[in-house]
């Protein structure tokens, strides 16, 4: 994978996990607000770094808890599609359409690692 496409991938992580966490903090008053602002946030990053393909390329390789590619390949745009769905529900929908539009120009240059990933 190019260079610029991990950095584009870095980049679309960190705002999903910053969209959920927008939303979280958008969903209730009090305490309860904090809670789903960190939590929400923080269950997409352990399920992230925790679930992967063993050997997959784009990552260091290493598998805390292994799964097949298709498994990985629906977590990864699972994650890209709540962020953009939580977006679009506390009405940031050109930012939404931002997020959805990078994710699928990554996706579209990933195709080696796509193909990889379903054939796991």
């Amino acid at each position: 994978m190019p260079t610029w496409n991990l950095g584009l991938r870095a980049l679309l992580e960190l705002s999903a996990l910053g969209a959920m966490g927008w939303w979280g903090h958008q969903q209730t008053d009090g305490a309860g607000r904090y809670a789903l602002m960190v939590g929400v946030p923080a269950l997409g990053a352990a399920a992230w770094g925790t679930f992967a393909v063993k050997g997959d390329p784009s990552r260091s390789g290493a598998a805390p808890v292994p799964v097949g590619g298709v498994t990985r390949l629906a977590l990864e745009l699972g994650v890209f599609a709540f962020a953009t769905w939580a977006l679009t529900d506390i009405d940031r929908e050109s930012i939404a359409l931002g997020l959805a539009s990078a994710t699928v120009i990554h996706y579209a240059f990933s195709y080696r690692r796509v193909s990889w990933l379903l054939s796991r």
